[in-house]
């Protein structure tokens, strides 16, 4: 079936592969041990699991954790579940169809359309790219004293960084997430000894209560929570970084590589789950226990942990790990913004302009209100880019759902029928939660 529209099956032969210059390049034994295979597809998740733990994530859940203490952290499981079905949605788009999401939307949508869709990625990579930018002044600022109007500016360094470590190699660029993402681990590990936080209030928080949605002030950071952790970002890359790996074009190798892929993203995606928790225990354990229910923002925390635990090393393990946060984000960014652009447009530009003007549009504004409003303007710059991405999650996640459950675009790989009704129960919660969230915003303007 060669129609029209996202119905049918695929109008065009496929283009350039997405990240052409990685496509294909790390090789995944045919046989041997499960584990041994297992760990050949081990690495696109965790380049995922860090949009699900960028500096975005953290003023809502110190938020949340200072206010209502352990109450919240149900939004957090919720929210890492949902993400968990969407991603798994991805690889199988990916690894299945050899085509990302900006892709497949480009060949199915009409051209007007596919334009629009290209137009509010762009605008949701420039507002994640915002969130890191400012996280990682933050850090510089906490960790250096550097002055955050600097430190932003600083931040157009890793241009270089990330275009070496895409030069050596994707694995390169896998390794190095993961260590950050270890550093994050282990800082929030000690953190949790520092605090000792109830263990029964952690269970006990683990179960939503009615008190979320009747809770005017709660169901907003709530909202807050969903919206920082489900990334629309994430959607469009994951779908094309699964094909990083050689897999061969039978029915057997595409399904064995799905099944994998999913494994590796589910155990990084539980890792971002155990981090974004923490970050939302720590403040909970620390400021709601104390009575400051009110601390918001990130610079407030780093100053209130030492007084606080006893011991300068909860405030300085507390902005390390914000900083891996905010360098790993960028490479991801880097990652998103080159796929969206060539995927939907087909234009492939050189990585090093792709990646400035990226950097540029995210960097101006950050330097602006960071310049005349200081660190509380650049606080609120932090939400407002959250609220950006709250506002492009649709435009990413329906297409998602509509192209894994067409027969016609994915043959014998298509989504089973419980995977796209579960995937389409969340689509309809995400959009209904975030349209009450940007409502909020607006009413409270």
């Amino acid at each position: 079936m060669r129609g029209r529209g996202w119905l049918s099956g695929w109008r065009r032969k496929r283009g350039a592969p997405p990240l052409e210059e990685a496509f294909s390049t790390i090789a995944t034994p045919a046989g041997g041990p499960g584990w041994r295979r297992l760990l050949a597809f081990v690495g696109p998740g965790y380049l995922v699991a860090v949009g699900y733990m960028d500096p975005g994530n953290w003023a809502t859940s110190i938020a949340g954790g200072s206010a209502f203490g352990y109450t919240l952290l149900s939004m957090t499981l919720i929210s890492s579940l949902m993400a968990i079905v969407l991603q798994a949605l991805c690889a199988r788009l990916g690894i299945a169809t050899r085509r990302d999401l900006a892709q497949s939307c480009r060949d199915s949508f009409p051209r007007p359309v596919a334009v629009g869709l290209w137009a509010l990625a762009e605008a949701a990579i420039v507002a994640t790219d915002l969130a890191e930018v400012i996280g990682t002044a933050i850090a510089l600022n906490l960790l250096f004293g550097i002055p955050i109007q600097i430190g932003v500016l600083v931040t157009a360094l890793d241009v270089f960084l990330i275009l070496a470590l895409q030069n050596l190699g994707f694995r390169w660029i896998e390794a190095f997430v993961i260590a950050l993402t270890a550093v994050i681990a282990g800082c929030f590990a000690v953190e949790m000894v520092l605090v000792q936080p109830e263990f029964a209030g952690v269970l006990a928080g683990l179960v939503p209560t009615p008190e979320i949605v009747t809770n005017p002030a709660m169901l907003y950071i709530a909202l807050g929570i969903l919206g920082a952790t489900v990334m629309p970002h994430n959607l469009y890359l994951h779908a094309a970084i699964v094909q990083t790996r050689h897999v061969d074009p039978d029915e057997k190798s595409k399904r064995a590589a799905i099944r994998y892929a999913t494994i590796d993203s589910t155990v990084a995606l539980l890792l971002a789950l155990v981090i974004n928790g923490a970050i939302l225990v720590l403040a909970a354990a620390t400021f709601h226990k104390s009575g400051q229910f009110d601390v918001a923002e990130i610079q407030q925390a780093f100053r209130l942990l030492t007084p606080m635990l006893g011991t300068a090393l909860a405030s300085i393990l507390f902005a390390v790990a914000l900083l891996a946060s905010g360098l790993n984000s960028t490479v991801t960014a880097t990652l998103a913004g080159q796929i969206v652009m060539e995927g939907f447009l087909d234009i492939r530009l050189p990585r090093w302009l792709r990646r400035l003007i990226t950097r540029s549009l995210a960097i101006i504004p950050a330097a602006a209100i960071a310049l005349l409003y200081g660190e509380k303007g650049t606080a609120e710059l932090l939400v407002l880019s959250q609220v950006v991405l709250s506002l492009q999650l649709p435009f990413a996640m329906v297409p998602l759902v509509m192209f894994t459950s067409s027969r016609a675009k994915m043959g014998a790989f298509v989504a089973p029928r419980w995977l796209s009704l579960l995937a389409g129960v969340i689509a309809v919660i995400i959009i209904a939660l975030n349209i009450k969230l940007i409502w909020d915003f607006a009413a409270a303007a």
